[in-house]
């Protein structure tokens, strides 16, 4: 028995990838909810049972009222009249579009800032590190960075008569379904126990200003259940967490540290997705990202191309054969050869997908032969498919800097510079040879960029080895660059961490 998912028309994508993946919610905010969901979790962070994953959210909504919805502290700021005045001004400015959600009085802000002036750059200084803090979002829909526990809250949609509701379009669950999986990993516990200690420090600077601002913590009124996540485990969750764990053992400040969490998040993620689409498909063969190096037009630009085209379409035909493998299912074929077909169909159908329902909109199907069921089915899943999850790949890919269209008529896998400074923070501890490095990053991630790792590309004459060759000698030339490559000779260069790990000389 498949455990029965609510809130969801049919369970498709749910059985292959869990509730759920959302192409709107990009890592960064897939991570801001992870951090929620650990923070209501912190006497056994990350060492939970599998299934029963709770946790309580923060609302905050008068820390994100001060920097995402006060529009004319600037503007008060600069009048000139005495502090006095400009304080009584802000708070009344403030009370008329407060939410009557808790942020009416804004008095005892008085008592934490010596004056008003401190309390305009305080405000000034937390929104320059916000997320997306110059997009049209909603104001309730923008995020300050995670500088500690009590700057860590969740999407809300709050209307013009004041009642507010959780919302699921940037925080869709995807950060739920994080939890679970470096929860479900080996080395899961450890991870756990080194964000606790690197990122829910209540007493850093910054999290006290948050917390000064904020006031008393504003708590949802109920606990939440997570997932569900269909797999125990799985190596991409082990996968992910060793990244973590690499890259919070590094010798820089944790602030930097999660931008790169960010990004080796993204891309896990977006591994995870295709590397269960090809399972669910049938595909054996291991995922691979042939990446172009951009320096002029070179013959890895096609290829390139090729592959994302490749793994765009995984994701469709991962829902074509789940649905139709109810007819792999014993249980199908007895069906059909009962006295009743299309009662026995139906029946495996609602099982297996939830669908079709009892409600008057499903009573078309009800009595369609099993096969017809099935393509309906089909038709329903990719329909809605595409409208988010089949997204996922092309925009998560371009949110962390893997795919683009530089230079060419269509998307292809081009990494730019902040995913590569990732890809070496995560996977070199201090240095490490060159010709290492191309490997593991195609052993780890599927990364083909050199001739070696892309040797059945070349032996199927699909390009030949001096163009893949070329294509390395890009990536060397971008590196040096960067100052992550040492070049000791035209045959030895070594691949350096800046940051290398705490403890290392």
């Amino acid at each position: 028995m498949r455990k029965k998912i609510k809130g969801v028309d049919f369970a498709v994508d749910e059985h292959i990838w869990g509730h759920r993946l959302y192409d709107e919610q990009l890592p960064h905010l897939t991570v801001l909810e992870f951090l929620s969901v650990l923070g209501s979790n912190l006497s056994k962070p990350l060492a939970g049972s599998a299934d029963q994953v709770h946790y309580r959210p923060q609302r905050q909504i008068r820390l994100r009222g001060l920097l995402f919805n006060n529009p004319f502290v600037e503007s008060i700021r600069e009048r000139p009249i005495s502090d006095e005045e400009k304080w009584r001004e802000w708070i009344d400015r403030f009370k008329e579009d407060s939410t009557k959600l808790g942020d009416q009085d804004m008095s005892y802000l008085r008592g934490v800032f010596s004056n008003f002036d401190d309390f305009a750059k305080a405000i000034e200084l937390l929104r320059s590190s916000a997320f997306e803090a110059r997009s049209n979002k909603r104001w309730s829909s923008k995020f300050v960075f995670p500088f500690g526990p009590d700057a860590l809250y969740e999407d809300l949609r709050i209307d013009a008569k004041g009642v507010v509701s959780n919302d699921r379009r940037f925080f869709a669950r995807t950060g739920e379904l994080l939890y679970l999986m470096l929860s479900r990993a080996k080395r899961g516990p450890e991870l756990g126990a080194r964000l606790v200690e690197r990122l829910f420090d209540s007493s850093k600077t910054m999290n006290r200003l948050v917390k000064a601002m904020q006031g008393e913590a504003q708590l949802v009124d109920s606990a939440r259940e997570v997932g569900p996540l269909p797999y125990d485990s799985h190596p991409r969750f082990d996968r992910m967490c060793d990244d973590w764990l690499a890259i919070l053992s590094r010798d820089m400040p944790v602030y930097d540290a999660l931008e790169h969490l960010i990004v080796n998040t993204g891309l896990n993620l977006l591994l995870y997705f295709l590397e269960c689409a090809k399972t669910v498909a049938g595909d054996a063969d291991p995922v691979e990202i042939i990446c172009e190096i951009v320096s002029q037009r070179t013959k890895v630009r096609a290829l390139s191309g090729d592959s994302y085209q490749s793994n765009q379409a995984l994701s469709v035909r991962a829902i074509r054969a789940e649905v139709e493998s109810v007819k792999l299912d014993s249980r199908w074929d007895a069906a059909m050869q009962s006295g009743n077909p299309q009662g026995g169909c139906l029946d495996l159908m609602r099982e297996m997908f939830q669908w079709p329902t009892d409600e008057k909109d499903d009573e078309e199907y009800v009595n369609l032969p099993g096969d017809e069921l099935v393509s309906k089915l089909i038709e329903r899943a990719e329909s809605r498919h595409e409208q988010h999850v089949g997204k996922i790949h092309a925009t998560w890919s371009k949110s962390i800097g893997l795919s683009s269209r530089r230079l060419a008529r269509r998307n292809r896998y081009a990494p730019n510079d902040r995913l590569l400074k990732t890809l070496v923070v995560t996977i070199v501890d201090s240095r490490m040879q060159f010709d290492e490095f191309l490997s593991e990053a195609k052993k780890r991630y599927g990364i083909v960029i050199g001739d070696v790792e892309g040797a059945r590309l070349v032996m199927d004459k699909r390009v030949d080895q001096e163009a893949l060759s070329d294509n390395a000698r890009n990536l060397e030339t971008r590196l040096v660059g960067l100052g992550l490559v040492r070049r000791l000779s035209d045959s030895c260069s070594f691949v350096e961490n800046p940051f290398g790990s705490k403890g290392e000389e």
